[in-house]
């Protein structure tokens, strides 16, 4: 009714909103940024902070939840509202039943409360423009970070490019082969790396079958620099990241076969790509290192089936079994406890107090029952999704799909309570929502263009999300 009557009123307001979500875009930014860079920060740039620096990014997104929240841009779904109620009650239940330290619980209770509510925020702020802008940056950091590591893979943990965090001298470089550590890049440890280049890998792939999305010679190096830090990283989960990735390229091809001209085109890229890398001494060197540790790791576990069956699936099947055989206190042992932060505040020193597995941490800290809750909520999320990017694929939109790859890696049994790989987890989900929106101004050629199918659904043109 105001609108009809003030048009110029309503016109204003229209205005005061879009100054908002543009703050907000920046914010999302800012956590972006702070993800990637918050390890340098607490090595190299202000290392006397380094614990409070540790939750940098909390302020950040108790900000935009908050605004956003004041927007009205987050949607009363059921897995929103039962993280967040699982949240204010796991922190009830640690004060009266569990290990009675507020700031434990409090610590603990952020992940439900602040970075899980993110992902939606993210999704609907920002669009398939701001994803693909998202990704040409992403490249352009990959190509640095692929020059850092090689330094860091080199130098000697003395050096000031291994300094850990707080300025540790003794490095922060992990046990690699052949005597030769797994660089953290500018990460507080190696995961941080694992986690970011599998990042990358689903953003190399779009934009090698979308030619002249981005310059032709960042894509060829953020490539040289993606294969190259395969055997830098000497990690073995950033090797099988990338090949889920390029499985769900191959489905891709099955279902759209007119992508295979562009998918041989890319591979010969790839081929041509590993072929120079493969002459030079410091990849050869870097190879052997991992080849060794590929080898040392399958012999000690059983081969790749011991891998996958022990370590991804052993892993949450003893989890829910000790869970159901009544091993674990009902209310658990009390929200935060399983964090590393958690042990230092409890009792001093760091550990895992419960479970490194992410499912034993969420059983022990919150029991049986709120724990099996939050592990359904994260399976039927990242279910829904890859349904939602499936359909997408079918209708010849490839970004959310490739993205997924790494998504379906980290959403449902991510370690939240380490920082970094909630900060990836937090922001695959929300980018794999925005992927899924196109702005209204966005013409027909340009969706197509863009690879969205021309019939795409009033959710993919600005309107509220709507899959999950």
């Amino acid at each position: 009714m105001v609108s009809v009557l003030n048009p110029q009123l309503s016109s204003v307001s229209n205005l005061a909103a879009a100054s908002v979500d543009t703050k907000l875009k920046r914010g999302i930014w800012l956590y972006f940024i702070l993800i990637i860079f918050e390890g340098a920060l607490r090595k190299w740039v202000l290392p006397e902070l380094a614990t409070p620096l540790l939750i940098i990014r909390d302020p950040v997104a108790l900000w935009l939840v908050a605004k956003a929240w004041q927007r009205g841009l987050l949607p009363p779904h059921p897995y929103l509202i039962g993280i967040v109620l699982i949240g204010v009650v796991g922190i009830f239940t640690a004060m009266l039943l569990g290990h009675g330290n507020l700031t434990v619980a409090l610590y603990g209770a952020r992940i439900l409360l602040l970075h899980f509510p993110l992902m939606f925020v993210i999704g609907r702020l920002f669009t398939r423009d701001d994803v693909i802008k998202l990704g040409e940056v992403t490249l352009w950091i990959a190509i640095g970070m692929t020059i850092l590591i090689t330094l860091q893979f080199y130098s000697p943990q003395s050096a000031w490019v291994n300094r850990g965090v707080g300025g540790d001298l003794a490095g922060a470089g992990f046990n690699g082969a052949l005597g030769y550590s797994r660089p953290p890049g500018t990460f507080s440890f190696t995961t941080g790396n694992t986690l970011f280049f599998s990042f990358v890998a689903p953003f190399v792939v779009y934009f090698w079958l979308n030619p002249g999305a981005i310059s032709k010679w960042i894509l060829i190096a953020a490539t040289m620099g993606l294969i190259a830090a395969i055997p830098l990283s000497i990690s073995r989960k950033l090797f099988f990241s990338v090949g889920v990735t390029l499985i769900f390229t191959l489905i891709a091809i099955s279902r759209k076969p007119k992508y295979t001209g562009r998918i041989i085109g890319a591979a010969f890229g790839l081929l041509v790509a590993f072929a120079v890398l493969s002459q030079t001494d410091f990849f050869q060197t870097a190879m052997g290192a991992f080849l060794s540790r590929l080898e040392a790791a399958n012999a000690i576990e059983g081969g790749i089936e011991g891998v996958i069956l022990d370590r991804y699936v052993g892993n949450k099947v003893g989890a829910i079994t000790d869970a159901a055989a009544g091993q674990l206190p009902f209310w658990g042992y009390g929200l935060g406890l399983g964090t590393n932060v958690g042990s230092k505040l409890m009792t001093g020193g760091s550990g895992f107090m419960i479970a490194e597995g992410e499912w034993a941490r969420l059983l022990g800290e919150m029991g049986p029952l709120l724990g099996i809750i939050i592990i359904f909520i994260r399976l039927s999320f990242s279910a829904k999704i890859a349904l939602a990017c499936y359909r997408k694929l079918g209708q010849g939109d490839l970004l959310p799909w490739l993205l997924l790859s790494f998504g379906l890696l980290i959403l449902p049994q991510g370690q939240w309570a380490q920082p970094t790989s909630l900060g990836f987890s937090t922001l695959i989900g929300g980018v794999i929502l925005a992927s899924m929106r196109v702005p209204p101004s966005m013409g027909k050629d340009t969706r197509q263009a863009r690879g969205a199918h021309p019939g795409s659904s009033p959710s993919l043109r600005g309107e509220p999300i709507t899959v999950v």
